[in-house]
C-alpha cells in the first residue's frame, strides 16, 4: 500500500516546496508533484507509480540450498550485534555448499541469483556510481566500486563542507533514492567521510534516476574549501591589559585555535581602548604581512569598547558584526586593503576567554579557507547556534555550529 504523507493543519508544505524550488524551474518538469514543485500529494506515495507504488521488476529468487553454483544479486551484509555489520558475500560471489549454513544465520532463507538488468531499471550500484560521479566536486572523491549499494564520499584535503542544501534536498524528493551529508560549512579532515548517496530498492526505475539525474546536471553536491594557512596577527584591545593590571591571557588563547589550523601568528600587539591607537597597530600588522588580524575584545556596548572605530579608521571594508551565534553574538569580520591585496579581519568578543568553543570556532575555518561570508550566511547559521554550555565542552562534536 501507498505511504501517506498526511499535512497537519498550518503547516507550510506549499510555501517550502515553493522555496527549495525558487530558481531550480528545471525540478518542475524532472519532478513535477504539488503545485509543480515536488512535493508528495496528500495521501498518496512520492512515486510515479500511484497509490500501490512504482512498478517492481520481475527477480528470480531460490532457496539457498539451491542456489549452489550460481552467483548472487547483490551484496549482502552480516550484521553481528554490538560487533560488526559488513559485506559478507560481494555482488557476483559464486555460492558454494559452504555457503549455505553462513546465508542462514544471516537469515536468508532465500537469494536473489544474478541475472540480466530487467528492461526499465538501473541496479542499484550502477545508480550510486552514476550519481556520485555527478555528486563529487573539488577535493571530494569516492571509491569507484559501490558497497552494499551505497557509496560514500570523502574529503582529499582538509577543508570546509561546501554543501548545496537546496539541491540535495530537492534530490531527496525524487522516489527511491537517497543523499545524506555532513552539515554545511563544517570543517572536516583530509581521509574523512563526508557523505553518502544509494538507490533505495535493489532495481531503480529509469524514470526515477532520469529524474535523480537531471538534478544533478547542475553541478556538484559537495565540494571542500581546503583550508589555507595564514600568517596571523593578534591585536589584544583593553586597557587594563595594556597598563598591565591584568595579565594577557587572550593572546595565548587565540595563538593555539589558529595554530591548529595551520597557521602561523606573526605579530603579537597589546594596546589600550583607543581607536588611533588601534588603527596604528592594525597599520604595523599589515605591514609586517599578516593577511588575517584578529582582535580580541572591545566589541560591547561600553564607551571603552572601541575596537570597531579604531578598525573603521583603519580601513575596515565589508563590516559584519553582530552574528546569531551564542556565546559569540558580538563578533566581528571584515577586510583591509594591505600590500598583499587583502587582509582578512576577525574580532573576537571577550567571551572566548571563558568559553571553549564560541562563535570564533565556528568562523575561522570558513575565513581560512577563503569563504566569502555574508549577512544570509550568518542568519543561516541561527539554528543550531545556541551552545548548550556543557559541563564537559566535546566541542566540535556536538550541535552547536550545526
Amino acid at each position: 500500500m501507498g505511504l501517506a504523507h498526511p499535512e497537519p493543519k498550518g503547516f507550510p508544505y506549499e510555501e517550502i516546496a515553493s522555496r527549495i524550488c525558487k530558481s531550480r524551474s528545471f525540478y518542475t518538469e524532472v519532478y513535477p508533484g504539488k503545485n509543480g514543485c515536488g512535493w508528495p500529494r496528500q495521501g498518496t506515495l512520492c512515486s510515479p507509480g500511484g497509490p500501490e507504488g512504482p512498478p517492481e521488476p520481475s527477480l528470480t529468487a531460490v532457496p539457498v540450498a539451491e542456489a549452489v553454483g550460481h552467483k548472487t544479486l547483490h551484496d549482502m551484509t552480516r550484521i553481528v550485534a554490538g560487533e560488526s555489520k559488513g559485506v559478507e558475500f560481494h555482488k557476483g560471489h559464486a555460492i558454494s555448499g559452504g555457503d549455505v549454513c553462513r546465508l542462514q544465520t544471516m537469515g536468508r532463507v532465500h537469494v536473489y541469483l544474478e541475472q540480466e538488468t530487467p528492461s526499465g531499471f538501473i541496479h542499484e550500484n550502477e545508480a550510486a556510481l552514476a550519481f556520485a560521479r555527478l555528486m563529487a566536486g573539488e577535493n571530494v572523491a569516492f571509491d569507484e566500486t559501490p558497497h552494499e549499494g551505497k557509496i560514500n564520499f570523502r574529503a582529499t584535503k582538509t577543508g570546509v563542507l561546501v554543501l548545496d542544501r537546496e539541491r540535495q534536498e530537492a534530490f531527496n524528493l525524487v522516489p527511491d533514492v537517497m543523499a545524506a551529508s555532513r552539515h554545511h560549512g563544517v570543517l572536516v579532515e583530509g581521509g574523512k567521510e563526508l557523505a553518502g548517496a544509494r538507490a533505495i530498492p535493489l532495481y531503480l526505475s529509469a524514470e526515477n534516476f532520469r529524474k535523480a539525474q537531471a538534478l544533478l546536471a547542475a553541478g556538484p553536491l559537495y565540494s571542500i574549501a581546503p583550508i589555507k594557512p595564514a600568517r596571523v596577527g593578534v591585536l589584544v584591545t583593553g586597557t587594563e591589559v595594556f597598563q598591565g593590571l591584568i595579565k594577557d591571557k587572550f593572546a595565548p588563547v587565540i595563538r593555539e585555535k589558529v595554530e591548529c589550523l595551520g597557521s602561523q601568528v606573526v605579530a603579537v600587539d597589546i594596546v589600550p581602548d583607543d581607536a588611533e591607537r588601534i588603527a596604528q597597530s592594525v597599520g604595523k600588522m599589515l605591514t609586517a604581512g599578516a593577511d588575517l588580524i584578529v582582535t580580541t575584545a572591545g566589541l560591547s556596548v561600553d564607551p571603552d569598547d572601541v575596537t570597531r572605530k579604531g578598525l573603521l579608521a583603519a580601513g575596515l571594508t565589508d563590516m559584519l558584526y553582530g552574528a546569531p551565534l551564542l556565546p559569540g553574538a558580538m563578533t566581528l569580520l571584515g577586510r583591509l586593503a594591505s600590500p598583499a591585496s587583502s587582509t582578512r579581519v576577525m574580532g573576537v568578543p571577550a567571551c572566548a576567554l571563558f568559553h571553549k568553543a564560541t562563535s570564533f570556532d565556528i568562523l575561522l575555518p570558513r575565513v581560512l579557507a577563503g569563504v566569502d561570508l555574508k549577512r544570509a550566511d550568518l542568519a543561516e547559521m541561527a539554528e543550531g547556534g545556541f551552545c548548550l554550555n556543557c559541563k564537559t565542552c566535546v566541542y566540535p562534536k556536538c550541535c552547536f555550529g550545526k
